[in-house]
This record gives C-alpha cells, structure tokens and sequence, in this order.
C-alpha cells in the first residue's frame, strides 16, 4: 500500500475531482413536505449537501447541491442546485417548500461541463439582484485544475438564473491574472454595510479572498489575500458580519494528538475565527460544530427573523434513510453567542435529530462499551466505529479499524470497555479486507482470533467452550458462542497473516458482543 500521506491524499484529490454539479431553469420543479426535525428532508427521497442560506423578506431559502450517489457508492455525484424554502421552521420541524433543479452548471455557464454542482452561494446583489456564486469544471480548460468560479444572475433568489460574467469564470487557475495553483471551489460571497463586496474561496488547506467591485463580477486583485491562521482551515468558507465583528465558519481537520475536533483524517468539524475587517487579518477561536456523522462539513449562517438576533447555523450530515457521506442531508440548529467574551464568540451548536424509531430489543451491548486499541490506531481509521451499530458494504477509512501502516504490527488487541458489569455469551466481528488470507501486505483477515475477558481478580482469561472464531470477511458474520462471562471487560486478540516478520493488516468493522437475552 502507499505511504499514509500519499493515500489519504490520494482519496481526498480524488473525492474533491469527483465531485459533481449542473443550472435547472427549464426543469425546476417544486414539491412542499413536513419536517418532523433534522435532517430535514429525512425520508432519503432527495439527499442534500453543502447548504447557504439566504433570508428574503422574513423567508429563509437553503440553497444546496444534490447528492445523487448511489448507495454503496464512494463519490460525490452532483448534477445540480436545489433550494429549500420556508417562513416559519424550525429545527424540531416545519413546512417546507423544495424547488429542485434550480439551476445546472452546464446550462447555466456555456463555458462549464456538466456536473460538479458544489458548495456555492446567492447574495442579494446592491442592484437589488440575487447573484449566485457556483464553482464549476471549465471546459476546455487551459488549466491543470479545470475548476473555476462563476457568477449567474437573477431576479429572484428562486430563478431563473443567467450567466452575469458570459466570458468565463471569474476565478479559476489563470484569471485574474497572474492566476493561481488552487483549487478554486467552496466560494463564500459577503455585502458589507458600506456597500462593499467581498470573496472567499479555497479548499485543501488554501484560503483566498479578495474584494469585488459592485458590478460582483469584477475582482480588485490588488486586494488578494492569502489566509493562513485558521487552525485546520480545509475547506467550505463562510464569511459573515454580527455588529462589528466578522466571522469566518469553516470546515476544519487537522487530525491528531492535539486536534480540538477531528479524531480522523477524513473528519471535519465546525471552526471559527474572526476579524475587525472583512479580509483580515484573521484569528482562529474555536469550534462552533463537533464532527457530524458525515465525514464532510459544510456551514452557512441565517438570522430569522432579520434583525431578531435569533442565528441559525445550517450544516449537512448523513442521518436521513439511507445515507452514507455521499448521501448527505441539510440540517440546521440555533447558532448562540457569548456576548461576554471580546469579540463575541460562538458558542457551541448542539445538534439535534428528528426521533428515531421505537428501539429494536437486541443481544448486541457493544454500543454501550468504550472501545480502544492497545497498538493505537493509524490516523485515518477510528476505533469508535467498530461499535457504531453501522457495517458499510464500501466503507471509507474512518467507518472501520485497521492496524495498517507502514509496517504493520505483528499483534493487535481490541478492548471494550462497560461501566457496570455485563454478562456475555457470545462474540463476532465483521472483518474488512482488501489482500487475501494469508497475505503479508495490505489489509488481510487475521490468522486467528479470540476472545478473553476481565476476571475478578484482574486477570485476563480466554472464554470457554467456544465455537469457532470465524475469520471470513462478511457483513454478517457467525456469532461465536461461549460460557456465560460476567465481567466488566473483553478484549479480542487478532492475530495478523504474515510471517518472517512482514504482516498484513487487520481491518474491524464492528464487532458484536452478545448478552444471553435481548433487551
């Protein structure tokens, strides 16, 4: 396998490029449904990703990208821009109204391919015009990173919208002159009180801004910026302006020891900073979000009623019916402040969830452990996904646990961990791999497994009278059963394939521990 940098690289450049978009105005059709909570539009009929809101005469319209992947698939499929439109909702539930197909990138930009429908945003313009802000792949590039950003205009923040700037981006890899090595996406558009235009973009870890005239086409290059003091700025910008502070939301990862929010490499969370002037300089302040159950993040900010001091931050997750983290779903939860603090900052959101079905009685308590690695885990795995209820047919690093790295250990032990003390009579675990049995490379199913737990004189001791631990690599794997234990502690030990001191990998994507009788 590459080295750890290359592969998460790798995987980050790839889902980036694959991602997907297209301008409707010709197709937009409307639907209205009940929100019963977030996300909102739970039922897994229309996914939707990388939310901006707007709010018009007391109405908050969400623009947002469609998430059309299918579902075991790894890649952002985005073919077009969706608004949700409501009055009067709130986070616990409402009346919306859904106008799909607003806008499609190849339609809406002559110049632009189809697909790759991301993060964009519409403001309402000084003209009295809504502008919307859509990063698009050009086509026919002359540049090594096709994606460039373009300005469509229109009467109504619903549409129709036409290209504003007819010759071409106003931002990509070559314009404005003398261009950039970025990837120019995630733009992030703000009018400030005196009248003046501001834009932001960036992703990967590089962040631009710069001013645009009033005509919100024309770049004032004199005025580029390069921010490099936000902690862990990924990707996903939002500039916002409450009393004279200015704020920058973002999505941020810098995994790690240290890290204040992101246990992965593929996670991102919720921070902030903020500035006395619109383009700097910024300091970072903290998390306004933890991480979601979507490996992406993505914030934008509304205050309804306007002039209430009543904020609202929207984000996106995958808990609707069938998501995955290319399945995602826009959600929004009230956005505080700590006035007492100098600037004002934000306190954390407490994401909420519209409730669940009844609870199913189950045999399974591994929910209810604490799970940990006595090797560690490599930076891109995470161990807290081997007890999260959830086996993904394909699933990316963080939704299972893996030994793998640059050499790979000759033994591995997992741990669970209850409060109280627990009874168990049986074990299995989903195994993930990608090298065959026996391998000494790559992630492999163990030689060998089994299951010890936690006497009462502090002992580790193997369980007796077991089946067979199964090695097969399968989502629903045999349950091993065994003598009643009871006991406050277990631990699997996972021998690696391999030999002569080159080994594979081992790959957990959950591991099921089993009480006598359900409950």
């Amino acid at each position: 396998m590459a080295p750890l940098a290359s592969y998460v690289g790798a995987w980050l450049i790839t889902a980036s490029l694959a991602r997907a978009a297209l301008p409707v105005q010709s197709r937009q059709t409307t639907s209205t449904f009940t929100s019963t909570g977030n996300p909102i539009l739970a039922d897994g009929s229309i996914y939707s990703a990388d939310p901006a809101p707007i709010v018009v005469n007391d109405t908050v319209y969400i623009l947002a990208g469609r998430d059309e992947a299918g579902p075991d698939e790894n890649n952002f499929i985005m073919n077009q821009w969706q608004i949700f439109e409501s009055k009067s909702a709130t986070p616990s539930g409402g009346e919306w109204t859904l106008h799909q197909d607003i806008a499609e990138p190849q339609t809406l930009f002559k110049w632009a391919s189809q697909g790759t429908a991301y993060a964009s945003q519409i403001v309402l313009g000084p003209d009295g015009r809504y502008y919307l802000y859509a990063p698009v792949t050009q086509a026919n590039s002359p540049n090594s990173d096709p994606f460039a950003i373009g300005v469509a205009v229109a009467s109504s923040p619903l549409g129709p919208f036409t290209d504003a700037h007819p010759s071409g981006p106003i931002i990509s890899e070559s314009v404005p002159s003398p261009g950039n090595n970025i990837q120019n996406i995630d733009p992030t558009v703000f009018l400030d009180t005196d009248g003046k235009v501001y834009l932001y973009w960036g992703t990967f870890g590089q962040l631009r801004g710069v001013e645009l005239d009033t005509d919100m086409v024309t770049v004032k290059s004199s005025t580029l910026v390069t921010v490099n003091s936000l902690t862990g700025f990924f990707e996903a910008p939002w500039l916002m302006k409450r009393k004279d502070t200015y704020y920058m939301l973002y999505a941020g990862n810098n995994a790690g020891p240290n890290s204040p929010c992101t246990p992965t490499s593929y996670h991102a969370c919720i921070a902030y900073g903020t500035a006395s002037n619109p383009l700097g300089p910024w300091t970072y302040r903290g998390i306004a979000l933890d991480i979601v159950s979507s490996t992406t993040s993505h914030p934008g900010v509304f205050e309804q009623p306007a002039g209430s001091g009543k904020y609202f931050l929207v984000y996106h997750t995958r808990d609707a019916a069938n998501g995955t983290h290319f399945r995602r779903s826009v959600a929004f939860d009230q956005l505080n402040w700590d006035d007492t603090t100098t600037p004002p900052s934000i306190k954390k959101v407490n994401p909420t969830k519209r409730p669940g079905p009844p609870r199913t009685p189950t045999r399974n308590i591994a929910p209810a452990a604490s799970p940990s690695s006595a090797n560690g885990t490599p930076i891109q795995y995470w161990v807290a996904a081997i007890n999260d209820g959830r086996v993904e047919a394909n699933p990316l690093p963080p939704d299972y646990w893996s030994s793998w790295a640059e050499k790979s250990p000759s033994n591995n032990t997992l741990t669970y961990t209850w409060n109280t003390t627990v009874q168990l009579n049986g074990a299995a675990i989903a195994f993930f791999a990608d090298s065959p049995a026996g391998a000494t490379a790559g992630v492999a199913p163990p030689a060998s497994w089994w299951v010890e737990y936690l006497a009462d004189n502090g002992q580790w001791s193997r369980v007796a009278n077991s089946s067979a631990f199964s090695t097969a690599v399968t989502d629903t794997p045999a349950e091993t059963k065994f003598t009643t234990v009871s006991t406050k502690s277990i631990r699997a030990i996972l021998n690696p394939s391999g030999r002569s001191g080159a080994y594979a990998a081992v790959g957990v994507k959950e591991w099921f521990a089993f009480q006598p009788t359900a409950s």
